[in-house]
């Protein structure tokens, strides 16, 4: 079996991509109070930055920066992941993980990509907003709940009226 070799860089900026066990289940968005719980409880006690996160209902993205001199990002999403399958029991379980006895809703890995410059920060925190307009859930990325774009709007860092999004992925106003 290989060995999968993560890229850690202390202080670094991150996007994620975690997936439940069970594509096609809507666990997340059901659960979404039990999610965010599990998020706020690891982040007091491994702090972070989210700088962008959305969820949809089998999976999530996220794009964060971790504390300086710190890269341990496994390990908040270990927490966060366990915290949620425990909360919600094994009603979420994949047929797979129910017959190999296992309770994780989650798939066993997740997918991260090392920030490398503020175009490819820009590139994945709109990756975020757009994921939803792309799976067909809502026509814009403002119509979607469960987006840090509307954090980012009321903090005025993206425009309030932002609500186009492009075909080349780009959005405008």
């Amino acid at each position: 079996m290989s060995k999968y070799l993560r890229n850690r860089q202390r202080g670094g900026t991150y996007f994620f991509t975690v997936n439940l066990a069970q594509r096609g289940g809507t666990a997340l968005v059901d659960n979404i109070q039990t999610l965010r719980g599990a998020f706020r409880d690891t982040i007091a006690e491994h702090p972070l930055h989210c700088d962008a996160i959305v969820v949809l209902p089998d999976h999530l993205h996220a794009v964060w920066t971790l504390p300086k001199g710190d890269a341990n990002y496994s390990e908040r999403w270990r927490k966060i992941k366990a915290r949620f399958s425990n909360a919600v029991g094994a009603r979420h379980r994949s047929l797979s993980k129910h017959t190999k006895r296992e309770r994780g809703v989650w798939q066993r890995r997740f997918w991260e990509h090392t920030i490398r410059d503020q175009d490819d920060f820009q590139t994945h925190v709109q990756y975020c907003w757009a994921d939803p307009v792309k799976h067909g859930f809502v026509k814009q990325p403002g119509e979607w709940e469960y987006s840090s774009i509307h954090r980012d709007q009321r903090m005025g860092t993206v425009a309030a009226g932002l609500h186009t999004f492009a075909s080349n992925g780009k959005f405008s106003t």
